[in-house]
């Protein structure tokens, strides 16, 4: 069983993934060109190929031809776009270990405030 594209390299081959994602994005409307909904099919459709081959073909993936056709997608279609749905990263990893430890070391002042408040109203009654 031989890989559909064998003597194709990665960047024919991501030139076809673009096509095929101009292909699908021919049927949105551009009043819709903003509606996730809409737009997620294609863009994923577009993400999935160019990782997938990277993947089958031993690229590291995100690679800078990949990263050059999602940059390509981006402003040739969604530009004028505003983030109503902001997409998501991962924050550093400083900033995500902030995150996590920051509610971790409040928790014991919770307990002792509700504990304390609790002795106090009942030495009130």
């Amino acid at each position: 069983h031989s890989a559909p594209f064998p003597t194709e390299n990665y960047t024919t081959i991501t030139q076809k993934c673009w096509d095929y994602f101009v292909d699908l994005m021919r049927n949105v409307a551009a009043s819709e060109l903003c509606e996730w909904k809409v737009i997620s099919r294609p863009y994923s459709e577009l993400q999935f190929c160019l990782e997938f081959w990277a993947d089958r073909l031993n690229y590291s993936y995100p690679n800078a031809l990949a990263e050059q056709y999602i940059f390509q997608s981006h402003h040739r279609y969604f530009h004028n776009c505003t983030l109503e749905h902001p997409v998501f990263f991962d924050p550093p990893e400083d900033v995500l270990l902030a995150m996590i430890i920051a509610p971790i070391c409040l928790i014991p002042f919770l307990v002792t405030l509700v504990i304390w408040r609790s002795k106090d109203s009942k030495a009130q009654a």
